[in-house]
């Protein structure tokens, strides 16, 4: 009764019912996009491309365009060009003076940041469209200059219709836009995972449907421990100053800074699945099949397990060195007439807030290399590939980031109404931050 009375709260509240239809009618319009062929393009030959696209960084490009990849979609590069471009815009504004000034200045700055993030998404695409149709498609498009150059047009634009989908979701309906079309593109695969794990299961000899209900068991553990790594947070309280301006008295309030386990979310698993296609490469130029660069065409070998989690702890520390500055935040307080009680303002708070980031880090990257290697467990203990992909890994963590943080914002609307929230024992916590997916 309980689910059914939120339910019923929910479409009570016009507003967020409104919101709710309109995320449903643009992930309608997307899915139907994501099945609509180039035109051209010889349907029987695709098989040769679901094929390559059953594992590498060729699978990551696959989850995030929601298998348009795989289909040779006019969505076919989806969104992933435009979350390159916002990774090096966000590293520009990290390093490059004027983007740094333009992250200051507010609004304005962000409208600015916005539209060079566009311009570079296209340049991308222009580069990657040309790339795809040569490369991933393979014999199953023509070659010729009539067929290449309206497909990258018809590609690079079905890319920006999909991220005018998620920037229209983000606007007039629920969650963030371009993250939640990522969520859409992984679920959608789910369930043809599920059935058809279900069905070998069955037909094996021997307790399959007990070994199917093990599964399901153990993907709920991983799963509550994924929303552990999302939500986990270290609070550092802060005291401000009190300050008597008139008659009135202000600060003296004590608050806290949360620092995120894991501050560099999917990222790190991203960027070594990139490098980890390397390897790959020279093993399928290679004429040896067998030895050290063999293994890395196995994802379940342990070179290749070991390499990877290494990658991952390297990428967690320095993507967390990048996107967290102690000195910066140090400063803010300083500004602000807010310390660290019992540390000194300036360089000893941003040297205590940069061990803090370090203990916490280390754990949360162990863990996080943990989760990105469970795919390949389960795949060697008989779980079938596609399934096995949701048992850890960008997949997981995006889904279980993006279902939160969308939840949430649910749950913010019923309060606003004063009616109860989704849960009684206490409010959905989102991942404390950004509800980007990546």
């Amino acid at each position: 009764m309980g689910l059914v009375k939120t339910l019923e709260n929910i479409w009570k509240i016009e507003d967020l019912r409104k919101r709710l239809m309109i995320t449903f009618f643009f992930v309608v319009i997307y899915r139907f996009g994501v099945h609509i062929v180039l035109p051209g393009v010889d349907p029987e030959a695709l098989n040769a491309l679901q094929a390559k696209t059953s594992g590498g960084i060729l699978d990551i490009l696959n989850m995030f365009s929601g298998g348009a990849f795989a289909n040779a979609s006019i969505f076919a590069l989806g969104i992933m060009p435009y979350i390159s471009a916002s990774i090096v815009m966000q590293l520009l504004g990290m390093a490059v003076p004027y983007f740094q000034k333009l992250q200051r200045e507010g609004e304005s700055g962000r409208t600015k940041m916005n539209q060079y993030t566009r311009y570079l998404t296209v340049a991308i695409l222009l580069f990657q469209g040309p790339a795809y149709l040569l490369g991933a498609l393979g014999a199953a498009a023509p070659t010729s200059w009539e067929f290449l150059i309206p497909s990258t047009i018809i590609l690079a634009g079905g890319s920006m219709f999909v991220l005018w989908l998620g920037e229209r979701i983000t606007d007039k309906g629920i969650g963030n836009g371009v993250s939640f079309i990522i969520l859409v593109g992984i679920i959608a695969r789910l369930p043809h995972a599920l059935i058809g794990e279900f069905s070998s299961r069955l037909a094996s000899q021997g307790g399959g449907l007990v070994m199917f209900l093990a599964e399901i068991v153990f993907l709920l553990l991983i799963i509550c421990g994924a929303i552990l790594l999302v939500q986990g947070t270290r609070r550092i309280p802060v005291q401000y100053a009190k300050r008597v301006v008139g008659n009135k008295q202000y600060g003296g309030a004590r608050q806290y800074i949360p620092l995120k386990v894991n501050a560099a979310n999917v990222m790190p698993i991203i960027f070594a699945q990139a490098i980890m296609f390397v390897p790959i490469s020279i093993a399928g130029f290679s004429t040896e099949k067998g030895g050290f660069w063999g293994s890395f065409m196995d994802h379940t070998s342990v070179a290749y397990n070991v390499v990877f989690a290494f990658l991952i702890i390297a990428f967690t520390w320095f993507y967390t060195a990048v996107t967290i500055n102690p000195v910066q935040m140090a400063d803010e307080l300083k500004r602000n007439n807010g310390f660290i009680p019992g540390i000194k303002p300036g360089k000893k708070t941003a040297d205590y807030i940069d061990s803090i980031m370090s203990r916490i880090t280390f754990p949360g990257s162990l863990f996080l290399a943990m989760v990105a290697i469970l795919p390949a467990f389960a795949s060697y203990f008989g779980v079938s590939r596609e399934f096995s992909q949701f048992f850890g890994g960008t997949s997981l963590l995006i889904l279980v980031g993006v279902v939160l943080d969308t939840l949430q914002q649910i749950e913010s609307h019923l309060l606003m109404r004063h009616y109860d929230g989704l849960l009684k024992s206490g409010r959905i916590k989102g991942r404390s931050g950004s509800i980007a997916a990546y």
